[in-house]
């Protein structure tokens, strides 16, 4: 029994010489979980800023008041957070999808001064004009 410990022991600090086999069995184990691990067991995905910067466009500027607007499309937002009205939720994540997506708000202080929601037949949201304000 106490052999058993040790090889146990062993393994959970990795105490085995380089090129001994069980170190070369050990490494095998791994490339094996690391290639055969089902892909939908990981959801965690990253979102790529080029998919999300495909989905905010420029449509108005307004020079006197110092105001720019963008159209966000609605997919661009977690299904959980897309609003059918303005809300303080909605305005952070807007500002966030903003500030990360076009480069002149990157790295700039702007206020989200209004949020449209153009809505489809159904009722659900379609993609939301956004006015911000840059400071």
């Amino acid at each position: 029994m106490g052999a058993f410990w040790r090889g146990l022991k062993s393994v959970f600090f990795w105490s085995y010489e380089r090129m001994s086999w069980p170190y070369d069995l050990m490494v095998l184990a791994i490339v094996l979980f690391v290639m055969l691990t089902p892909r939908h067991w990981f959801h965690d995905q990253p979102v790529t800023s080029a998919s999300a910067s495909s989905q905010v466009q420029l449509i108005s500027e307004d020079s006197a008041g110092q105001t720019r607007t963008y159209r966000l499309d609605a997919s661009a937002l977690p299904p959980g957070k897309r609003a059918v009205q303005s809300t303080p939720e909605l305005e952070r994540e807007t500002h966030d999808i903003l500030g990360r997506t076009v480069p002149e708000l990157e790295e700039r202080t702007f206020e989200v001064r209004r949020i449209d929601v153009a809505r489809g037949t159904d009722g659900a949201a379609l993609y939301y004009d956004v006015t911000v304000r840059p400071q």
